[in-house]
């Protein structure tokens, strides 16, 4: 199975500089962990939304926001994907990576990636698509 662990946002990582050298050396070796493990398929940090936006859909109506923006509480810091057995596992995972920001109360969610098997045996995904499979 995989999963997206998201780590949010808060107030202060979208207005403050990066998380110092020693954060990131942290973050390094424990992705590192992962990858030697041979769970971690992609992991990236996102920059503050006030260089972002937002597309909102209403039928064919399109509106464009640009960032930042006021609830920080459920913006996207920064994502890994992994490859685990189970959510039990994926939180084991997220439970050993580093607290870059001790300082503030900090969040990761963790939700799985849908698979073509989850949409049942009717389902028929697109040729071109089905040729992309995640080992």
């Amino acid at each position: 199975m995989r999963f997206m662990v998201m780590g949010m946002a808060t107030k202060e990582s979208e207005a403050a500089p990066p998380p110092k050298p020693e954060a990131f050396v942290a973050m390094q070796k424990y992705n590192e962990q992962a990858v030697k493990a041979g769970i971690l398929l992609a992991a990236e940090g996102l920059g503050p939304t006030s260089k972002g936006a937002r597309v909102k859909f209403n039928g064919d109506k399109r509106t464009v926001i640009d960032g930042p923006f006021a609830e920080t509480k459920e913006v996207v810091a920064g994502f890994m994907i992994i490859k685990v057995n189970s959510l039990e596992e994926a939180i084991e995972w997220v439970k050993r990576a580093p607290n870059v920001n001790p300082n503030v109360e900090g969040e990761v969610e963790i939700r799985k990636l849908m698979d073509v098997e989850d949409f049942g045996e009717g389902f028929t995904p697109n040729p071109e698509i089905a040729k992309v499979k995640f080992k």
